[in-house]
Formats: C-alpha cells, structure tokens, sequence
C-alpha cells in the first residue's frame, strides 16, 4: 500500500486505520483490503470462538450439579473475558465505520489492544486461584472501610 502522508504522524505506531486518514491520496482499495483483512482474521475466529462457547454453554447448563456447573463456568469465564477484550478492541479498530475515525480514538484503542489488554490477561486468570481471590478480597475491604 503506497501512499503519501499530506501531514506528520501523530500516533504511537504506525497502524494502518490512522495511517490511511493521513493519506493525500484516494485510499478506498486500501481500506477495502483493511476491512477484508480485518473480516477474514478478526471476525471470523471471533464468530468460530462464538459458536463453540455456545456448544460450551450448553454442555455446562446439561450439569446436573450446581457445584459442577458454577466450576466450569468459573472455567471458561476467565477464557471468555480474555477472548472478548482482544477480538472486541480489534473489531472497533478495524472494522467501525469510517465516519467514526478520530486519531484521538484510534490512539487510545491502539493503547488498549496493544498494552492494556495483554496487561489485564495475567489479572484475569489469576483470578481463578483461590488465594489470588481472597487477597484481592481483602485488599478491596481496606479500601472501602479506610
């Protein structure tokens, strides 16, 4: 994708969304590309990752047993949380309308699925273990009765 810049780059990384808004030139085959691209390898996994977390679902609400239920969801929540704030940032970045565009947008959505996301991943499954859930508890009851 060739394409002059009619002003300086005022981002944290080059991506192509801010990038194309920059651009002096026609850049509608490029954003066709973007947006194809972004179909093919964001939306369809997402929407794959979907359907089995629908199967998954219905697996789970088949348990019989309360405890057994409340552990897989407790299971594949961590997974789900993960999987929705990557593929969710990806979709509004790549795949929101055009009239929608702000470089100030696209940077703080750049910032999210590039540092705060893979940021929160480490937090998210530890809080499967049960240590984890009781200092955190603990930390948060200081908090509110200070």
């Amino acid at each position: 994708m060739h394409c002059s810049l009619c002003c300086p780059i005022n981002h944290f990384f080059c991506d192509l969304p801010p990038l194309l808004k920059l651009a002096c030139v026609d850049t509608y085959w490029n954003e066709v590309a973007v947006y194809t691209i972004a179909v093919a390898f964001i939306m369809v996994p997402f929407l794959l990752i979907l359907v089995s977390y629908i199967r998954i679902l219905h697996a789970i609400l088949s348990i019989l047993s309360a405890e057994g239920r409340s552990k897989a969801f407790s299971t594949c929540s961590s997974h789900l949380i993960v999987v929705t704030l990557f593929f969710g940032s990806g979709i509004v970045m790549y795949l929101r309308p055009k009239s929608r565009y702000s470089l100030n947008t696209d940077k703080l959505l750049s910032v999210f699925y590039s540092v705060v996301s893979p940021m929160l991943k480490p937090l998210i499954y530890s809080l499967r273990n049960k240590e984890v859930k009781e200092a955190l508890r603990r930390v948060m009851a200081r908090k509110i009765f200070i």
